[in-house]
């Protein structure tokens, strides 16, 4: 499972249900895009992913602002 931004009523929920700690939790407070947890198991990972801009990211993205840019060419 992977936890991106989440808002303040939902983490005080997802850290009792988890068992997430405090230092934990402050990966999905206010973060940025490409920051957060992943539970593997009972293993818990805070990642940061720095995806660079290109053609590979264009392809990829959801985020709004970034595709409106795009020259569709069809």
């Amino acid at each position: 499972m992977i936890l991106l931004s989440q808002a303040q009523s939902d983490r005080a929920i997802l850290a009792r249900q988890l068992g997430i700690s405090e230092h934990q939790l402050s990966y999905i407070t206010h973060s940025n895009s490409g920051e957060g947890l992943l539970f593997y198991g009972n293993v818990t990972i805070p990642f940061i992913d720095r995806f660079p801009k290109g053609e590979i990211y264009n392809l990829l993205t959801t985020r709004p602002e970034d595709m409106k840019n795009e020259t569709k060419t069809e």
